[in-house]
């Protein structure tokens, strides 16, 4: 046997195990509680019958185990179905992210597992000098808020639109939504042609620059995102609206109220719950923004480092970056086309603690002014 046969026979082997552990994992919680709900129903079947007699189980098994007379001894039960998500979790985000810490301290290139060797803090400080990396975060934080915004006022004036006695308004729903199904990276090449081609043959609606120029292209980067992403978080304010009292829409009629008075007195605080997940979902989206700009501009154009950040790291002769090379593009690059996984993974984990402390800002934040409005 080759090599090659006996390295695919190894990877072969490794995967096989890896599947069946997880079956097992997976299945363990579901077994053991159908076991146990099964001696719980037993159990509280042979006292019923002694008490009431056989006529009356089926009323008993419907009531009791189907209804919503739950005792605390059933309840124990439904805990073991947390298992398997558990499991899930543990397995597939906290081992990873715990391995990917490991790899942050060690010069790992991707290649050679287990020929790492620690090198402690290293490449965190690596990172401190790295002005692409400043220069990404820098431009993910100016897209990210221009995106919060953008989405979430085109969302809700949507959810306005459509929650209104509009004809036809279940279709516009479907059509606003509809974009969110087609895949980031399928999307890009899409509106890649759009802006590079149709704007252009058709009148000249658009000149060819739009993805050429740095900060246009991150424009046309924000166009294609909020018109995937509107018509989802449109979604959940759709839900919120349609919550709102309409004894409390009427009474406004009556007294008078215009649909600006109304929007701010009633609409506006009765959805503030549903801003809170919508921003933080648009926050959470915005910076970790991968597929679609790798296709749509492949982080691209070059342009030159600002000169602040260049001051920064005392940069005379500025030198070139890319425009849309957002965080998650950047560690992708730097992993995978540099081959310094030990490097990417490092700036994984600071992304990680930078996305962490403004989403608990974010909602701590939105939190307040809930109880405020």
């Amino acid at each position: 046997m080759t090599n090659e046969g006996s390295k695919l026979n190894k990877i072969g082997n490794k995967l096989l195990y890896f599947v069946v552990s997880t079956l097992v994992i997976m299945a363990f919680p579901v077994i053991l509680t159908i076991q146990m709900g099964g001696k719980l129903l037993k159990k509280d079947l042979l006292v019923f019958k002694n008490k009431e007699g056989e006529g009356k189980v089926r009323k008993f098994i419907i009531d009791k185990w189907l209804g919503e007379t739950y005792t605390a001894q059933n309840n124990r039960v439904f805990v073991y179905f947390l298992f398997p998500a558990l499991g899930s979790f543990l397995l597939f985000v906290a081992l990873p992210f715990f391995q990917g810490l490991w790899f942050s301290l060690t010069d790992w290139n991707g290649l050679n597992t287990g020929r790492e060797s620690f090198i402690g803090f290293e490449n965190y400080r690596t990172i401190i000098t790295d002005y692409a990396f400043m220069y990404s975060f820098f431009r993910t934080v100016i897209y990210s808020v221009l995106n919060i915004i953008v989405i979430n006022v085109v969302a809700f004036s949507m959810a306005l639109l459509v929650t209104q006695k509009l004809k036809g308004k279940n279709i516009y729903r479907a059509g606003f939504f509809m974009p969110n199904l087609i895949g980031g990276l399928v999307l890009g090449y899409i509106w890649q042609f759009i802006f590079n081609k149709a704007f252009v043959e058709f009148g000249g609606a658009l000149d060819p620059s739009i993805l050429i120029n740095g900060d246009t292209a991150l424009i046309g980067l924000i166009v294609v995102v909020t018109w995937q992403y509107a018509g989802y978080i449109m979604m959940i304010y759709i839900a919120a609206i349609q919550n709102i009292p309409q004894d409390l829409v009427e009474a406004s009629k009556i007294d008078g109220a215009n649909m600006f008075q109304r929007l701010k007195a009633i609409t506006l605080p009765l959805v503030a719950q549903a801003f809170t997940v919508a921003l933080f979902l648009t926050l959470v989206t915005s910076f970790k923004q991968f597929d679609t700009v790798t296709s749509l501009t492949q982080g691209g154009p070059a342009t030159q480092l600002p000169a602040w950040i260049g001051s920064i790291y005392d940069k005379d002769l500025l030198p070139v970056v890319q425009s849309t090379n957002l965080i998650a593009l950047n560690i992708y690059s730097e992993a995978f086309d540099n081959y310094e996984m030990g490097i990417g993974q490092a700036k994984a984990i600071v992304f990680f603690v930078v996305l962490l402390t403004f989403s608990l800002i974010q909602v701590y934040y939105n939190k307040r002014r809930e109880v405020e409005m």
